[in-house]
């Protein structure tokens, strides 16, 4: 990774179009503090002061690759409900089109409430459904599709098993971006692990490949982890692979590049988004058809740098770019 390539990538960021589908939610937290016990239960009271809503998930992806300046387009489908409204609220205020978003009678907006006591996370509440989309809206949800892959450079899929993506819709819309000719990229669940066939890039966690294959793995066994990643290369046919490895960096592997890169020291607030952040970063590399290395060096940089904020937070463009400067080659 040199100066000049990253100066040549973030020049290009504007002219790009990336395509997110997936499971949108919205973050909420209950910020307040505790100075009491309940009288009706051995269980601390909580003052309330505040209350914030986020982007999560799919949103969240979203939400990071508005920041790192490309072209967005956010595909999905949610409820008519109160965390509907707190959703396309968000959205607004971020600025991020709306158009894409369906909305169901038939499902409530997933909705994730975290309460916390200064800046510690006491109880996590998550309101949602995990039913696939009934026949009509995923019928609705690829018309979405084929028409937003018009014109896109990359399409994402963020998957976090709640019911947007089915085994179904994934084979129409991986058909859909082959037609387009649209690199794909996926985050995948453990639910639809292996029905994504043939995509650009495949990014799991260490946790989702050891469930997926069923086997234990760890981070400290990288000749393991690495042969494991091989393994599922192989048999879902991808060209590459990312696998995150939370503190132990990256793993990357790829017909022509394979590697490790370790994480850059960071002061850790918390890990939440990481991932989204990541498969973002690297969503913006495949469209702008950067070699596998590059794409891991900087995706690996990016989650890092998102840990340092509390919450679920997006990549900051000009910091994303500053750390890199800091570390490319001459």
């Amino acid at each position: 990774m040199t100066k000049a390539a990253l100066a040549d990538f973030f020049n290009q960021l504007p002219k790009l179009k990336v395509v997110v589908v997936g499971d949108v939610m919205v973050d909420a937290y209950a910020w307040g503090f505790t100075e009491r016990m309940s009288p009706e239960a051995p269980v601390p009271v909580l003052q309330i002061r505040q209350t914030e809503y986020r982007l999560g998930g799919a949103a969240n992806v979203a939400l990071n690759l508005q920041a790192m300046g490309v072209q967005t387009e956010l595909l999905s489908v949610c409820g008519e409900d109160a965390a509907a409204k707190h959703l396309f609220g968000c959205l607004e205020q971020a600025l991020l089109p709306t158009t894409g978003l369906i909305q169901s009678k038939a499902r409530p907006t997933t909705l994730k409430t975290r309460i916390m006591s200064g800046q510690q996370q006491l109880l996590r509440i998550d309101d949602e459904s995990l039913e696939e989309l009934d026949t009509a809206t995923s019928a609705l949800l690829l018309q979405q599709v084929e028409k937003a892959l018009n014109g896109a450079d990359a399409l994402i899929l963020q998957d976090y098993d709640k019911g947007v993506l089915s085994s179904s819709n994934i084979a129409a819309i991986l058909q859909l971006a082959r037609q387009a000719a649209v690199p794909v990229a996926v985050d995948p669940k453990k639910q639809h692990f292996f029905d994504y066939k043939n995509v650009a890039l495949f990014k799991p966690n260490l946790k989702e490949l050891a469930e997926g294959l069923g086997r234990s793995l760890s981070k400290h066994n990288l000749e393991q982890v690495a042969l494991a990643a091989t393994e599922l290369q192989a048999r879902i046919a991808a060209e590459a692979v990312l696998l995150t490895l939370s503190e132990a960096g990256v793993m990357y592997r790829s017909a022509l590049a394979n590697g490790h890169l370790p994480a850059h020291l960071r002061s850790i607030a918390d890990v939440s988004g990481a991932g989204d952040t990541v498969i973002a970063v690297a969503g913006c590399c495949l469209a702008a058809n950067l070699p596998l290395p590059m794409l891991a060096d900087l995706s690996n940089l990016a989650g890092g740098l998102v840990c340092e904020s509390l919450g679920v937070v997006p990549i900051k463009k000009d910091k994303l770019l500053h750390e890199a400067l800091l570390i490319a080659k001459h």
